[in-house]
């Protein structure tokens, strides 16, 4: 206990050496050159932190940013027109209130008395005055960094849908999704987690929608997140998700900012990190995985008829390796007579069992995936279609592999494409080789077994307290409309009601189209003769 204990002991006294946000005085010092020689202490006279003295009246001070941070022009022209071309009141006492109150044009500015205010604003883009003779300096907001433009979605296409995309800033984020809620209840809490990086996160939700017991859970798992560093949305779904051992995704994430609105209106919560173009959304359900943007911009048959061949894709992506090896070495009586001779007869000459050749195809298939995700675009797609085109041809006639197996394996992958989100489709993937190991051993009633144990452990999954498999397992008949039947628009009277505990009509009476009534024809046809 006693080793423990300073063990402890010397990992703070580390973390405390290693962290400069956490200084020894924590009061900005009078002498504005003290200040100056402190931060270069501190950052180790790094060269992209800039120092730029001026004369201000009878006092002289000095301001620090960050190249690169910062927008420079801005700053300069702040010199050249307000300090240096200005008269000032040479008042001891008015000297910082009158710099304050010029500084006011530049943008929103902030009195900082301690060192962690200092620290924090310089490295998030803001510039800081030193005045000589006050133990206190100004911020001021000059964030100019270099960021990437909105453009067109890459991993959550839609044919009508809008073409905007979340960036890496994250006030371009959160304006784009104000820019769709204009309402005063669309609250926005900001807060900063990881010790080192110092990371910007927002949460948005809507006040009187969403649940407020899911908005304090999300709330208290993000404060209680104790890590070095956050460099993407990924970080934080890890570390806030319910179930850790499980290959579903708990948490939504997406970097289309209509997906990421509707959500919100639903009455899920919304977290967003700076630098990263993907949003998180809580809680998730297991059918919310295989909803399209597409599924609203349409006609709700259509959108019905595309969301069940989606789900019957993601069962053939799962289970069909596996039916294959289940008919060929235990049950081949359910296997039509003729079409179990043409198989039989190409398996003929293959020296492996069903299940090694099916593991080759899939592996094969797999590294081929990942080369094509992680080589060049230009180069990616073609290495990923020859290949597999190549490399299936040549091992069917080295009789590796029979036709019929890269034939099951070819519609595996499509099928598993079709999934909208891609850690689903992970998740199929990974689960459809133990399902193809149950078929080895136990053919059809392993096939069985395991879709079973899949069921149990999707039924026992929670996301932020919400049952994962809502509203199937609970069954809930009002909020059927959006499952496997895309209900039309003016039928989805209601939000989902295990999500939202506030306002949960979410369109009047009424709102069934139709043509005009009898009277409002006639009153139309006098308006024109």
């Amino acid at each position: 206990m006693l080793k423990r204990k300073q063990k402890k002991r010397q990992n703070d006294n580390y973390r405390q050496k290693q962290d400069p946000l956490i200084p020894e005085d924590l009061t900005v010092l009078m002498d504005y050159q003290d200040n100056i020689n402190r931060i270069k202490g501190e950052f180790g006279n790094s060269t992209d932190i800039v120092f730029r003295e001026f004369k201000f009246g009878r006092k002289r001070g000095s301001c620090v940013y960050v190249d690169g941070l910062a927008n420079e022009e801005l700053i300069s022209a702040f010199f050249m027109e307000s300090l240096t071309e200005g008269e000032w009141d040479d008042s001891p006492h008015d000297s910082f209130q009158i710099l304050t109150d010029k500084v006011v044009n530049l943008g929103n500015i902030q009195s900082v008395t301690n060192w962690n205010q200092v620290y924090d604003n310089i490295l998030s883009g803001n510039t800081i005055f030193f005045l000589d003779g006050y133990n206190k300096a100004v911020s001021v907001e000059t964030k100019g960094w270099e960021k990437r433009s909105i453009t067109e979605p890459s991993t959550q296409l839609a044919i009508r849908g809008p073409k905007d995309s979340f960036t890496e800033t994250l006030r371009t984020n959160t304006a784009l999704i104000r820019r769709r809620i204009k309402s005063p209840n669309l609250w926005l809490e900001s807060m900063k987690i990881g010790k080192v990086s110092q990371t910007d996160i927002a949460i948005m939700y809507l006040k009187g929608i969403a649940n407020e017991k899911i908005v304090q859970e999300v709330m208290e798992r993000l404060k209680r997140i104790d890590i070095d560093s956050i460099q993407a949305s990924g970080f934080i779904e890890q570390l806030i998700e319910d179930q850790a051992w499980t290959t579903f995704p708990t948490t939504y994430h997406s970097e289309r900012p209509d997906v990421v609105t509707s959500h919100i209106l639903e009455g899920r919560v919304a977290i967003i990190v700076d630098g990263t173009p993907f949003v998180v959304t809580a809680p998730a359900i297991f059918i919310q995985f295989f909803q399209a943007p597409d599924d609203y911009y349409s006609r709700f048959d259509i959108s019905t008829g595309i969301r069940i061949l989606r789900i019957l894709a993601f069962f053939i992506a799962l289970i069909g390796p596996a039916l294959y090896i289940a008919g060929t070495t235990f049950h081949q009586e359910m296997i039509p007579t003729t079409m179990a001779i043409a198989i039989a007869a190409q398996r003929e000459s293959v020296p492996f069992p069903a299940f090694v050749e099916a593991l080759i195809m899939e592996i094969t298939f797999e590294i081929l995936r990942e080369a094509g995700l992680r080589l060049p675009r230009a180069v990616g797609q073609a290495v990923s279609i020859v290949g597999a085109l190549v490399i299936g041809q040549a091992a069917v006639q080295a009789g590796i592999v029979s036709p019929v197996m890269v034939i099951v394996v070819s519609i595996t992958a499509i099928a598993n494409f079709s999934t909208p989100s891609f850690a689903m489709a992970i998740a199929a993937r990974l689960i459809r080789f133990i399902l193809m190991g149950l078929a080895t051993i136990l053919g059809f009633y392993g096939i069985m077994l395991g879709l079973m144990f899949m069921a149990i452990h999707l039924c026992s999954l929670r996301s932020f307290g919400i049952p994962y498999m809502s509203p199937i397992a609970p069954f809930n008949i009002r909020n059927q409309q959006d499952v496997f039947i895309r209900f039309p628009i003016w039928a989805m009277k209601y939000r989902p009601m295990f999500i939202s505990k506030g306002n949960i009509i979410r369109s009047g009476e009424n709102q069934k189209p139709g043509p005009p009534k009898q009277g409002e024809n006639n009153q139309t046809s006098n308006g024109e003769s």
